[in-house]
């Protein structure tokens, strides 16, 4: 694998520069500005004083975590257009904000969430692969500075966070299993996958697919350890930034 070269010069194994700002948005009740290398997102929960409809109706206690993504239209290198011009909403960015909400609430305790919704907002400021990714790492930090203001005022009694949850995507191009695809790599990639796991290192979520490609079972074990390299490293950044 050293063989093979990455465009910015990185080892197989190795993440992109990671940087991960706290405060980034002040009117947000807790914030973070997200960067994989070149991609950047900005990532801010909002507190909402009632529960989904749903919740009401069947009697479900406790409160609720849900996100939403979009890509500026400036993110990438040609202008993308926004929702509310194409009159509805681009299927993929449901799917990915449906992936962070499910992600978040995967380590969190919503019975310790009484009666609010914490919702967060991922906006990508530049898009360079793995936007996903960074939404989802960069939404904990952003949801964890939330709810540990709810507790200092005393809205709720105890964080309701039971461990951490980042995500890394990793991929086979030219045969080569790399970690943290940027987009070059990404869509040059013969099988790619985005990985989510918690700091006790269990899966929210393994979604791999091959581009015209089909790939071993034993790929999987490998490709799975590789993604725990780095998000054990991402797992340290959000300590860094909680800190």
């Amino acid at each position: 694998m050293d063989i093979f070269q990455r465009p910015d010069g990185r080892s197989f194994n190795a993440l992109r520069p990671v940087s991960i700002t706290p405060g980034i948005a002040p009117n947000a009740a807790g914030s973070a500005l997200c960067a994989f290398g070149n991609t950047r997102v900005i990532c801010a929960a909002s507190l909402e004083r009632k529960v989904p409809h749903w919740m009401i109706q069947q009697g479900v206690a406790g409160g609720w975590m849900s996100a939403e993504y979009s890509m500026l239209p400036y993110s990438t290198l040609d202008r993308k257009q926004r929702d509310i011009t194409r009159g509805k909403q681009d299927g993929r960015s449901v799917e990915i904000q449906r992936l962070i909400g499910r992600s978040l609430r995967a380590v969190v305790d919503l019975e310790k969430l009484p009666g609010y919704t914490l919702w967060i907002d991922c906006d990508v400021l530049q898009a360079d692969g793995g936007t996903r990714t960074a939404s989802i790492t960069g939404a904990y930090v952003a949801a964890q500075l939330a709810v540990r203001k709810l507790v200092e005022k005393g809205l709720i009694a105890q964080n309701p966070f039971r461990e951490a949850v980042a995500a890394v995507s990793v991929g086979i191009v030219q045969e080569n299993l790399l970690l943290d695809l940027a987009y070059t790599e990404d869509s040059a990639a013969s099988v790619d996958a985005n990985v989510v796991m918690t700091s006790s290192g269990r899966f929210v979520e393994f979604g791999s697919s091959g581009e015209e490609a089909t790939f071993p079972r034993e790929m999987l074990g490998k490709m799975a350890d590789l993604a725990w390299t780095g998000i054990e490293q991402l797992l340290r950044a959000q300590e860094a930034a909680l800190a």
